[in-house]
């Protein structure tokens, strides 16, 4: 009877080291197509300082042009940090004010769902979880 099989078949505890010990891999080390290995904690972390950008929805823009709405450089930044700051509370969607601007944010989906100037919206916002006021 050969050791390595048990009941006819090859135990995979046997060929484990055929396969594997020549294997420059460490353990929690993913290989890549180019044969290099990054582990999942390097991945993560890399994923996450990767900051999506705030993306605006087609409404959005449309709500934007029309109501002459433009926003400076650091008005974008605010609206980015305040969508970031709804993130880090847990919020889905949020309502950001931003100067005198009313941004609602898809927090989830770091989108503009739509945006309103100033005499354009009241003091009533529904389908939010949270805001933010920058």
């Amino acid at each position: 009877m050969d050791p390595m099989k048990i009941n006819g078949f090859v135990s995979p505890y046997h060929i484990t080291g055929q396969y594997l010990e020549n294997r420059n891999v460490k353990k929690g080390t993913q290989v890549t197509e180019t044969g290099f290995g990054s582990s999942f904690e390097d991945i993560l972390n890399g994923k996450i300082a990767q900051k999506e950008e705030l993306k605006f929805s087609k409404h959005a823009d449309n709500r934007l042009s029309e109501r002459n709405i433009t926003l400076t450089e650091e008005q974008l930044k605010r609206l980015e940090d305040g969508t970031e700051k709804a993130r880090t509370k847990g919020i889905k969607e949020s309502l950001v004010l931003v100067d005198d601007m009313a941004f609602i944010v898809s927090v989830k989906n770091n989108t503009v769902v739509t945006a309103m100037g100033k005499g354009e919206y009241d003091s009533v916002f529904t389908n939010i979880d949270g805001a933010v006021i920058i």
